[in-house]
């Protein structure tokens, strides 16, 4: 079975080992973890031994869930991608605090971010914005790369996480900045002020909550975004990426909020018609799914982007 899938390539500290039963079995470091996975409805590999797991993640019928500890493990620690080096800890929602499947978007990233520096006429670094930031994987990529990044999410822990890591990564005095704002209100600000990006991430929630209780819904909410950080791209822009994981809608759904705000976009039949093309910034919108593959068994899907490159 063919399928369409970019999948993260590179991990040596991270292992997908098998998938199955709405479960996945992972390796992060020394450490290896059964946390539940939505996506994984097949049957497990009959030939992989999930009993071997150090920890195990348990839902709670009454939402959120708790950590089975099966042997020692350590409070947290840490593993590498490429040069980037992450803390890894356990959290009260399954997560890890790190999406390896996201080293997809980090190499496309680094790679736009480092060919454009190599263009004689820019003369100051390439800004990149990073909303919904998290632990601040994107933003450690970008900041790798030359890119002065600007870091926002409404979590002080997340972002807390989000300068150790920088750090961790030996990007201590680089040019970053991580702030603790609401991101629609963050947005909306840099356009007043005239301050412009050349480059725009975001991992936009389903739901979320700004730090002075602002209220986020996704399908409310996206296009608003957007058409704010379409006011704060630069006259030169590089990209625009938004990374997602709700399983309700298309890839293609981001790919048309895109071309809504784009409104300038001149569609361009082709055979894959996924791919869009309008002037006078002459971009392209390119819709996807990233995964990770098992050791053992299938694909695992693990979400879906939309891009906006620029020519």
């Amino acid at each position: 079975m063919q399928t369409n899938i970019e999948l993260a390539q590179g991990w040596r500290d991270y292992t997908l080992i098998d998938t199955g039963d709405g479960q996945k079995f992972e390796r992060w470091g020394n450490v290896t973890v059964v946390r539940p996975d939505p996506q994984a409805i097949w049957p497990r590999c009959a030939d992989v031994d999930w009993s071997a797991a150090d920890m195990r993640y348990h839902r709670s019928k009454s939402g959120g869930g708790q950590w089975e500890m099966l042997r020692a493990v350590p409070e947290a620690w840490t593993i590498g991608y490429d040069k980037m080096r992450f803390h890894i800890r356990p959290t009260g929602f399954k997560h890890m605090g790190l999406f390896p499947e996201q080293a997809v978007n980090w190499r496309w990233m680094q790679t736009l971010i480092r060919a454009e520096q190599k263009n004689a006429a820019r003369r100051e670094p390439i800004r990149v914005l990073n909303l919904f930031a998290y632990t601040g994987g994107a933003t450690v990529a970008c900041v790798q790369a030359g890119a002065a990044v600007t870091h926002i999410d409404a979590a002080k822990g997340m972002n807390q996480w989000a300068r150790d890591n920088v750090v961790l990564s030996g990007l201590g005095d680089a040019s970053h900045r991580v702030l603790t704002d609401d991101v629609l209100k963050f947005v909306q600000r840099e356009g007043r002020r005239g301050n412009r990006y050349d480059a725009i991430v975001m991992d936009p929630p389903v739901f979320g909550r700004g730090p002075g209780g602002e209220m986020w819904k996704l399908e409310d909410k996206l296009y608003t975004l957007i058409d704010a950080c379409a006011q704060i791209l630069s006259d030169k822009p590089l990209f625009l990426l938004v990374n997602a994981y709700t399983a309700g809608f298309a890839p293609a759904v981001y790919g048309n909020v895109l071309a809504a705000v784009f409104r300038d976009i001149e569609c361009i039949a082709s055979k894959s018609t996924r791919d869009i093309r309008y002037d006078p910034r002459r971009g392209t919108i390119t819709t996807g799914e990233i995964g990770l593959a098992a050791t053992s068994g299938p694909i695992l899907p693990c979400g879906m982007y939309a891009r906006l490159t620029f020519a």
